[in-house]
């Protein structure tokens, strides 16, 4: 891990990916450029402000960095103690996850003839550098949790929407199904935009 703040990484994708959803509107090719912008992203662990990177021992954190003024998507790390976990849930739009730091596991489900939400095939381990897409089309209910259980995990989301404004809904195995908002761990966002802290500074000459 790297604590080297490189906010340009960040401000780099911000731009790429909202020229993205400016350009594209069909979600299968979204989706994979997406995903090759935030492969990109995630290689590199010298951005995220420590700030936007702390465990919570009473569950894991959802810190909003950028919210897309036309609510188009949503960036958001998600910081998961030794095995924490969520419980089985949607997204109602679409979704990437990159993975940062640690390990991450994600377990997709289906509803079986009973209407019963049963484990859809193995769990996916996530690696740094790993990028997985979820959306309503293609695949939008899963569990995620910590791979480790003895350190913290971080991974980046992307959404097609202010996530943690969006009402979705927990899946219980008996078929209960339990409407939420997230909302966001954080009341700040990074100031990625004062670019005098990345510039040199020379002080003033006078004559």
């Amino acid at each position: 891990m790297s604590t080297h703040h490189n906010p340009a990484r960040l401000r780099r994708f911000l731009a790429q990916l909202t020229q993205l959803v400016q350009d594209e509107t069909e979600e299968a090719p979204l989706l994979q450029r997406g995903t090759s912008l935030l492969q990109e992203l995630v290689r590199h662990d010298d951005w995220l402000p420590e700030n936007y990177a702390q465990p919570s021992p009473e569950r894991y954190q959802q810190y909003l960095l950028y919210a897309d003024p036309q609510n188009r998507f949503s960036v958001v790390s998600f910081v998961w103690g030794p095995g924490q976990t969520t419980p089985v849930h949607n997204h109602t739009v679409w979704g990437l996850i990159g993975m940062l730091r640690g390990s991450e596991q994600s377990q997709a489900f289906t509803r079986d003839a009973s209407t019963h939400w049963q484990r859809s095939g193995p769990a996916h381990v996530l690696q740094p550098g790993d990028v997985e897409a979820v959306s309503p089309s293609i695949g939008d209910v899963h569990q995620v949790s910590n791979a480790l259980a003895d350190q913290t995990s971080i991974s980046i989301h992307v959404y097609g929407a202010n996530i943690g404004a969006v009402r979705r809904s927990v899946f219980n195995e008996d078929g209960r199904e339990v409407q939420f908002i997230s909302g966001y761990s954080n009341d700040t966002l990074p100031n990625l935009w004062d670019l005098s802290r990345e510039t040199p500074s020379h002080p003033a000459t006078f004559h």
